[in-house]
Protein backbone atom coordinates (compact mmCIF):
# COMPACT_ATOMS: atom_id res chain seq x y z
CA UNK A 1 0.00 0.00 0.00
CA UNK A 2 2.97 2.31 0.42
CA UNK A 3 3.80 2.66 -3.28
CA UNK A 4 0.29 3.74 -4.35
CA UNK A 5 0.26 6.31 -1.56
CA UNK A 6 3.65 7.67 -2.64
CA UNK A 7 2.45 7.85 -6.24
CA UNK A 8 -0.64 9.82 -5.21
CA UNK A 9 1.44 12.37 -3.30
CA UNK A 10 3.99 12.55 -6.13
CA UNK A 11 1.27 13.10 -8.73
CA UNK A 12 -0.27 15.98 -6.79
CA UNK A 13 2.94 17.69 -5.62
CA UNK A 14 5.45 16.52 -8.29
CA UNK A 15 7.54 15.26 -5.38
CA UNK A 16 7.25 13.51 -2.02
CA UNK A 17 8.49 15.99 0.57
CA UNK A 18 10.01 14.59 3.75
CA UNK A 19 7.26 16.35 5.69
CA UNK A 20 4.72 14.01 4.07
CA UNK A 21 6.32 10.84 5.44
CA UNK A 22 4.77 10.97 8.95
CA UNK A 23 1.33 11.73 7.53
CA UNK A 24 1.52 8.88 4.99
CA UNK A 25 2.74 6.56 7.75
CA UNK A 26 -0.14 7.51 10.04
CA UNK A 27 -2.73 7.06 7.27
CA UNK A 28 -1.34 3.61 6.40
CA UNK A 29 -0.72 2.43 9.96
CA UNK A 30 3.02 2.17 9.35
CA UNK A 31 6.05 3.66 11.00
CA UNK A 32 7.68 6.64 9.30
CA UNK A 33 10.81 4.48 8.89
CA UNK A 34 8.86 1.95 6.82
CA UNK A 35 7.55 4.67 4.52
CA UNK A 36 11.02 6.23 4.23
CA UNK A 37 12.54 2.84 3.37
CA UNK A 38 10.16 2.44 0.45
CA UNK A 39 10.56 6.07 -0.62
CA UNK A 40 14.36 5.95 -0.59
CA UNK A 41 14.53 2.61 -2.42
CA UNK A 42 13.00 4.01 -5.60
CA UNK A 43 14.93 6.69 -7.50
CA UNK A 44 11.64 7.76 -9.07
CA UNK A 45 10.55 9.71 -6.00
CA UNK A 46 12.27 13.02 -5.29
CA UNK A 47 11.92 15.30 -2.27
CA UNK A 48 11.94 18.47 -4.40
CA UNK A 49 9.42 19.18 -7.17
CA UNK A 50 10.35 18.04 -10.64
CA UNK A 51 9.23 19.70 -13.85
CA UNK A 52 5.76 19.46 -15.31
CA UNK A 53 7.37 17.13 -17.83
CA UNK A 54 9.83 14.60 -16.46
CA UNK A 55 12.01 12.85 -19.03
CA UNK A 56 14.38 9.92 -18.65
CA UNK A 57 16.99 8.78 -21.12
CA UNK A 58 17.79 5.11 -20.61
CA UNK A 59 21.40 4.42 -19.70
CA UNK A 60 21.28 0.61 -19.75
CA UNK A 61 24.05 -1.17 -21.61
CA UNK A 62 21.84 -1.69 -24.69
CA UNK A 63 20.93 1.98 -24.92
CA UNK A 64 24.48 3.12 -24.16
CA UNK A 65 25.89 0.93 -26.92
CA UNK A 66 23.37 2.28 -29.43
CA UNK A 67 23.89 5.99 -28.69
CA UNK A 68 22.03 6.72 -25.46
CA UNK A 69 24.84 8.94 -24.16
CA UNK A 70 24.67 11.05 -27.31
CA UNK A 71 20.87 11.31 -26.97
CA UNK A 72 21.24 12.45 -23.37
CA UNK A 73 23.93 14.98 -24.37
CA UNK A 74 21.70 16.38 -27.13
CA UNK A 75 18.77 16.73 -24.73
CA UNK A 76 20.99 18.41 -22.13
CA UNK A 77 22.35 20.89 -24.67
CA UNK A 78 18.95 21.73 -26.09
CA UNK A 79 17.31 22.14 -22.68
CA UNK A 80 20.33 23.84 -21.07
CA UNK A 81 20.54 21.40 -18.15
CA UNK A 82 22.68 18.63 -16.74
CA UNK A 83 21.15 15.22 -15.98
CA UNK A 84 19.00 15.45 -12.87
CA UNK A 85 18.22 19.14 -13.32
CA UNK A 86 15.13 21.06 -14.34
CA UNK A 87 15.11 23.79 -16.94
CA UNK A 88 15.47 27.35 -15.64
CA UNK A 89 11.70 27.81 -15.82
CA UNK A 90 11.17 24.55 -13.89
CA UNK A 91 9.04 23.07 -16.66
CA UNK A 92 11.15 20.09 -17.82
CA UNK A 93 13.30 17.80 -15.69
CA UNK A 94 15.80 15.62 -17.55
CA UNK A 95 17.21 12.53 -15.89
CA UNK A 96 19.00 9.38 -16.86
CA UNK A 97 17.28 6.17 -15.94
CA UNK A 98 18.40 2.65 -15.55
CA UNK A 99 16.61 0.17 -17.78
CA UNK A 100 13.29 1.08 -19.36
CA UNK A 101 12.82 -2.52 -20.44
CA UNK A 102 12.63 -1.92 -24.19
CA UNK A 103 16.18 -2.84 -25.18
CA UNK A 104 15.10 -3.92 -28.66
CA UNK A 105 14.25 -0.25 -29.35
CA UNK A 106 17.45 1.25 -27.93
CA UNK A 107 18.21 4.00 -27.32
CA UNK A 108 14.95 4.78 -25.56
CA UNK A 109 13.44 7.61 -23.58
CA UNK A 110 10.42 8.06 -21.36
CA UNK A 111 8.73 11.43 -20.90
CA UNK A 112 5.92 11.38 -18.35
CA UNK A 113 4.08 8.31 -19.63
CA UNK A 114 5.13 8.32 -23.30
CA UNK A 115 7.92 6.09 -24.61
CA UNK A 116 10.25 7.22 -27.39
CA UNK A 117 12.08 4.47 -29.25
CA UNK A 118 15.19 4.28 -31.45
CA UNK A 119 16.18 7.84 -30.56
CA UNK A 120 18.90 9.77 -32.35
CA UNK A 121 20.60 12.95 -31.16
CA UNK A 122 18.75 14.85 -33.92
CA UNK A 123 15.40 13.51 -32.75
CA UNK A 124 16.34 14.39 -29.18
CA UNK A 125 16.80 18.04 -30.12
CA UNK A 126 13.36 18.12 -31.72
CA UNK A 127 11.84 16.26 -28.79
CA UNK A 128 13.25 18.82 -26.35
CA UNK A 129 11.17 21.49 -28.09
CA UNK A 130 8.12 19.21 -27.98
CA UNK A 131 8.59 18.61 -24.25
CA UNK A 132 8.78 22.33 -23.59
CA UNK A 133 5.52 22.78 -25.50
CA UNK A 134 3.92 19.97 -23.48
CA UNK A 135 5.06 21.62 -20.25
CA UNK A 136 3.61 24.96 -21.38
CA UNK A 137 0.32 23.16 -22.03
CA UNK A 138 0.37 21.72 -18.51
CA UNK A 139 1.99 18.35 -19.08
Amino acid sequence: VTLPALHIVNEKLRCVPMEAIPEIAELLGLSPAQVHDTLSFYGYFKSQPHGVVRAWVCQSISCALRGGDEVLDAMCQKLGVHPGEATADGKVTLEFGECLGICEHAPAMLANDKVYKNMTPEQAGLLADELRAQADAGG
